[in-house]
């Protein structure tokens, strides 16, 4: 072993007692991981910063601004209303979403399909009222699992098939990976529904997922406008809609006068206004559900010709504040702000004028749709009290089929090998800040930095640890291990070595290292090297130990409020179950 194995073996053994710790943030260890190796050698200084120019490093930071434009559009909404149920079980709920997840990600890059699904099951743990930590590391192990189904679901895969053709004259067919890979799928997603979810730490109460804890209720207004396919439909139709979003339906506000009691059976016109209460989160999902405007029309047009976006603010009104004792129309928040009053919140009290005509009282919460640019300006000439910013973003409804068109164009390219995926990822990001979809200055407050930080710094270690021979080291090894072993005794040490090594390194230079190994382990026994290939292809995906191992598992992190030791209590389990149900169907269906 040379010097410098030796330092990086060391290296990597330290890091990963750092990580488990906790004691230090994991971007923090791994950073400072690779300064070490830099100032020892064994790390070139032209290569250290090479890991955040990485496609791998690339896609998760713009798999994390897709994700944010598929909200605010409306497009996870869209899936939320027609597929998720909040009121389910947790163990029913994993179990649709795993399914999905792992059909979606059979036919389209995993990474993209967890990009999709995530905020989905954010905002149905917000519903819900639960930790999303309980639900988004096994959706993204359902996606992981759903990709080794064909040749186009895992990076692995797809370089499997091209060094069996280069190795052996012939790739792997789209579905050759199906046998196996469903087995192994099905398994673990089973496993993961069933029984997985409980060995995840539920200490992640306070994971990232907006919306948790108590969240002010507001008294609110939306306008039905013309068009609407409610108009001349009783007010009742909307109570379910609107119960499925945490929203309570008060009343009806017709020219001026309010109806209470006969409003349920009251036929629905245009310009009617229904009184609400909710908090601001399902109030914005309620209005997108059943396509209602803010306001007026007037209004509703001074909002809409915004380009930069619309956000709402909750503020307090204070004793030296313009509208203290004044109403919203009489400071003329909408014409001299472009700024709509959407609700108030008075401890519980009763509010019987319209929203823009109510007198407003020192120590009313006001909630304020406003563009996004004058977001200060507005609080500022209001006089009022801001309270913490919580990224109450509006919901672009209007264009949910344009972001939706955008993203299954992109995926469906990368998917058939048009455009390498981070490029069409990229141009998917272009096209939303073109769009509108996202705004401008919100386009890297998307982006979780510590994670980008975190895979830049392991790239170059991983890398220094295979031109270093580090990697050859540990196949020679393995090699020497196997002899005179029963060839299903090798697939199995075969499957666990390239596992873990996939737990470490990045699963496509594992494949790259393993799959040769692979076929001249088959050779030197004199068996046939496709089952050697099935299993590489299934352990190279099976990364579930760590969040580096995979990058659907570091896109989780920090949205989970994950640690770096929470992933082996479910992701051990489940490796060793896969290796379990494979290497039988391996030698089922690709027979020695």
């Amino acid at each position: 072993m040379t010097l410098n194995q030796i330092i990086l073996f060391s290296l990597f053994g330290l890091v990963f007692v750092m990580l488990i710790s906790g004691r230090l943030r994991y971007d923090i260890v791994a950073f400072s991981a690779l300064l070490v190796a830099v100032i020892l050698g064994v790390v070139p200084s032209s290569e250290a910063f090479a890991g955040f120019g990485h496609p791998a490093t690339l896609v998760v930071a713009l798999v994390l601004v897709v994700s944010a434009g598929l909200v605010r559009s409306g497009a996870v909404f869209l899936i939320t209303r027609t597929l998720i149920n909040a009121s389910r079980s947790l163990g029913g709920h994993i179990a649709l979403m795993g399914f999905v997840g792992g059909v979606l990600s059979a036919f389209m890059n995993n990474v993209a399909a967890l990009a999709l699904l995530m905020p989905v099951d954010i905002q149905t743990a917000r519903k819900a009222k639960r930790a999303v930590g309980l639900s988004l590391m096994p959706l993204s192990f359902a996606t992981i699992l759903g990709g080794m189904v064909t040749l186009i679901g895992t990076p692995p895969n797809i370089i499997i098939a091209a060094i069996r053709e280069q190795e052996l004259g012939e790739p792997f067919k789209m579905f050759d990976f199906a046998p196996v890979g469903g087995v192994a799928a099905l398994a673990g997603l089973l496993f993961v529904s069933l029984v997985g979810w409980r060995l995840i730490p539920q200490r992640d109460a306070k994971a990232k997922s907006e919306g948790f804890g108590d969240i002010g209720q507001f008294i609110a207004e939306l306008t039905v406008p013309e068009g609407s396919k409610y108009i001349d439909q009783r007010l009742q139709s909307l109570y379910e809609t609107a119960e499925k979003n945490d929203v309570a339906i008060l009343g009806l506000l017709r020219d001026g006068k309010k109806r209470y009691g006969t409003a349920a059976t009251t036929e629905l016109k245009a310009g009617d206004a229904l009184i609400l209460k909710a908090a601001p989160e399902a109030l914005d999902e309620f209005r997108t559900a059943v396509q209602l405007d803010f306001s007026d029309a007037t209004r509703q047009d001074i909002l809409t010709t915004d380009s930069d976006g619309l956000t709402m603010l909750e503020c307090v009104v204070s004793d030296t504040a313009r509208v203290n004792g004044r109403s919203a129309q009489a400071v003329g928040l909408a014409w001299r702000q472009r700024s709509v009053l959407m609700g108030i919140s008075r401890q519980g009290k009763q509010i019987t004028k319209q929203l823009r005509k109510t007198i407003l009282r020192p120590g009313d919460i006001l909630l304020i749709l406003v563009p996004q640019e004058t977001a200060d300006d507005v609080i500022n000439w209001l006089g009022c009290l801001p309270l913490a910013d919580r990224g109450l973003q509006v919901t672009a409804d209007h264009k949910v089929w344009l972001a939706i068109g955008l993203f299954v164009v992109a995926v469906f390219a990368a998917s058939v090998g048009l455009i390498y995926l981070p490029i069409a990822l990229g141009f998917v990001v272009i096209a939303y800040v073109l769009t509108g979809i996202i705004p401008l200055h919100q386009l890297y407050s998307h982006i979780e930095w510590p994670v980008v930080v975190l895979l830049g710094s392991m790239i170059p270690l991983g890398a220094a640890l295979q031109s270093s021979g580090g990697t050859e080291l540990i196949a020679g090894a393995l090699v020497d291990l196997t002899q005179g072993m029963a060839p299903w005794t090798i697939l199995t040490i075969l499957m666990v070595a390239t596992m873990t090594l996939s737990d470490v390194l990045n699963n496509t230079a594992t494949t790259i290292i393993a799959a040769p190994i692979s076929i001249q382990m088959a050779q030197s026994l004199g068996v046939n090297p496709d089952p050697f290939l099935m299993a590489v292809a299934i352990s190279a995906s099976a990364a579930f130990l760590t969040p580096i191992g995979h990058k659907n598992n570091t896109l989780i992190l920090g949205p989970g409020g994950y640690s770096f030791g929470d992933y082996w209590r479910l992701g051990l389990p489940l490796e060793i179950l896969i290796v379990t149900v494979s290497i039988p169907a391996i030698l089922v269906f690709w027979p020695l």
